[in-house]
């Protein structure tokens, strides 16, 4: 009763705070546009691991002679890595901050995507992308955290959304350069926003509610006079953020099976199944392997890769724009419904095409499906999951057993799914 009592003081506390807290003293600095563009870098090299396989599947296959079995298995231990880094990675963010983590998956990833770039065998290929993978799992968390926690309230969905807009270009640059570029020099590609990253960090500020728990006041204030100005008035947002860590280490003695008491069910299902949506959509196999489905029906693979390399980056400005102006759900919901539509509509295109109806049609059609599908996905279920899961669970210790939770269940499923559909997809295929 006395702890109810303790954490409702503390609510009651940031309310008050919260009115304080005008977005006057909370400008966009540069600053805080460095610290974005420096954390998204990586968020490029994630886009690259997940279309890589679109854009190097033919050189690959032809140039190492690997079978269908073990591209499909090269193709799915990006995201068996990418569990591998997500069980680790709430625990390294807190041991070693948020840029001491992004510091470890650049070290990963740019292994990784050398060994993929000069492989001589399978093994070095299966190394490099797991290497990678890994990589990637620690970024795809610590990313959207550190974006969130530097940026003014008033703008944090959009700068948080640059995430998945990186995220985009990446599978951009692979779906465009695929077309005249080798595989060994798209993985050099890949390397390179990582190298970039591994400079900027020393020059960007580490995150303040990390400070906060770890840190000294003063690191916490010179940290936020960084990121807001030397001349705003830091007072009242250092206040919330304190108030806000003693609100976790208040419950810093909770357990992993605390989580699943039955006040924090509600979050617990919003959260995982905000994930379980996105992971089982079917948006990896369609991302990575875009260009097996435009050969499988007929289209142009040039032309195709072309027109979605083009189309990435501009269809994620849409969700860009409308994140802070229509609201997370309704974004949600009309991405989920989209996504449902088109991929019906997909399957239809198959179906005509099995049964030999509008055999001219089914081409163009399965390009526009693949189009409106990746679009769909992308303003919404793309990337709000992992933001909202952030909002869900930061005001508790219980976020770093969550968090792996969902990192975990959604990179295992996406493994399995990859080599299923790169084997299904590509058997009657590749020759």
């Amino acid at each position: 009763m006395m702890v109810v009592e303790e954490e409702r003081s503390m609510e009651e506390g940031l309310l008050k705070l919260k009115n304080q807290n005008d977005t006057s003293h909370c400008r966009i600095t540069a600053c805080v546009i460095l610290s974005t563009f420096v954390a998204v870098c990586g968020s490029f090299s994630f886009g690259v691991a997940v279309g890589y396989t679109s854009g190097a599947e033919i050189g690959i296959m032809q140039d190492m002679g690997l079978s269908i079995a073990e591209f499909s298995a090269f193709g799915s231990f990006s995201t068996l890595g990418a569990a591998v880094g997500a069980l680790f990675s709430g625990k390294m963010a807190i041991m070693l901050g948020r840029r001491g983590t992004m510091w470890v998956s650049n070290i990963l990833c740019i292994t990784g995507w050398l060994s993929i770039a000069f492989a001589k065998d399978v093994l070095w290929l299966d190394f490099g992308r797991i290497s990678s993978g890994i990589g990637i799992g620690l970024i795809s968390y610590v990313v959207p955290v550190y974006i969130a926690e530097i940026t003014p309230k008033h703008v944090r969905g959009t700068f948080t959304f640059s995430n998945q807009l990186l995220q985009n270009a990446g599978v951009s640059m692979v779906y465009f350069c695929g077309n005249f570029l080798d595989w060994r020099m798209m993985a050099l590609l890949g390397a390179l926003p990582c190298g970039i990253q591994a400079i900027g960090l020393f020059f960007v500020p580490e995150s303040p509610r990390w400070l906060a728990k770890v840190g000294t006041e003063k690191e916490l204030e010179n940290s936020l006079l960084r990121l807001r100005g030397r001349d705003a008035d830091i007072s009242h947002e250092a206040s919330e953020i304190q108030l806000m860590t003693r609100m976790v280490e208040s419950d810093s003695k909770s357990s992993f099976s605390d989580l699943f008491q039955r006040k924090y069910r509600h979050t617990l299902v919003v959260g995982i199944g905000l994930m379980l949506i996105q992971q089982f959509s079917g948006s990896a196999a369609v991302i990575s392997y875009a260009s097996t489905i435009f050969r499988k029906a007929g289209f142009s693979v040039a032309i195709g890769s072309t027109m979605l390399g083009l189309f990435m980056i501009p269809k994620a400005m849409i969700g860009l724009i409308l994140v802070d102006k229509w609201g997370r759900r309704p974004l949600l919901l009309t991405s989920a419904c989209g996504m449902s539509i088109t991929c019906m509509l997909l399957g239809l295109a198959f179906a005509l095409q099995k049964m030999q109806l509008l055999p001219e049609l089914t081409p163009v059609f399965t390009f526009i499906c693949v189009t409106l599908y990746i679009a769909t996905y992308a303003i919404g279920v793309g990337g709000l999951p992992w933001f909202h899961r952030h909002l869900r669970f930061q005001l508790s210790i219980r976020m770093e057993h969550s968090r792996n939770i969902l990192h975990i269940r959604g990179y295992r499923r996406r493994s399995v799914a990859l080599y299923l559909a790169a084997r299904s997809g590509n058997e009657r295929i590749i020759t």
